[in-house]
């Protein structure tokens, strides 16, 4: 299954850059939402019927990586949060945090909420769409759809 990815590299690439502004208007910024897509596998579902099929999101994997949100999240504030001249302060508490969150000794938030998660779950399926949609303009998607089912 991963053959018709492969055959869609550089169309993935186009289509990551036209979502680029749509990442930013989200809640999620760049780093996270690349943790995001790590997560993130995409099926076409009815790849035998030309008329039905359509490329979905499997965000099956999501909630495991959602907590890497909140670690990513911490470091990003240690990095940008201390001012000029809070060295060790700033820095280590910074350091420690995202351990111990690792280590789920923290006491951050508690997580991710399942708010969070739904949205990370409809920006992965918007981008499925914009996916197939840019298949589609390009005279690919027929294509696509039957290299999926060999």
């Amino acid at each position: 299954m991963s053959e018709w990815t492969d055959a869609i590299v550089g169309e993935r690439m186009t289509v990551d850059n036209q979502f680029n502004e749509r990442v930013a208007a989200s809640r999620f910024s760049s780093q996270e939402w690349g943790l995001i897509m790590t997560a993130a596998e995409f099926e076409i579902e009815n790849a035998d019927d030309a008329e039905a099929a359509r490329v979905v999101a499997d965000t099956s994997s999501l909630p495991a990586i959602m907590p890497e949100l909140e670690n990513l999240r911490s470091q990003m504030a240690g990095m940008g949060g201390a001012p000029g001249g809070g060295d060790a302060g700033g820095s280590g508490g910074g350091v420690v945090d995202s351990i111990k969150g690792a280590l789920g000794l923290g006491g951050g938030s508690g997580g991710p909420s399942d708010e969070e998660l739904e949205a990370a779950e409809r920006l992965v399926q918007e981008y499925a769409d914009e996916l197939q949609a840019h298949l589609e303009e390009v005279g690919k998607w027929d294509q696509v759809r039957v290299a999926y089912q060999e």
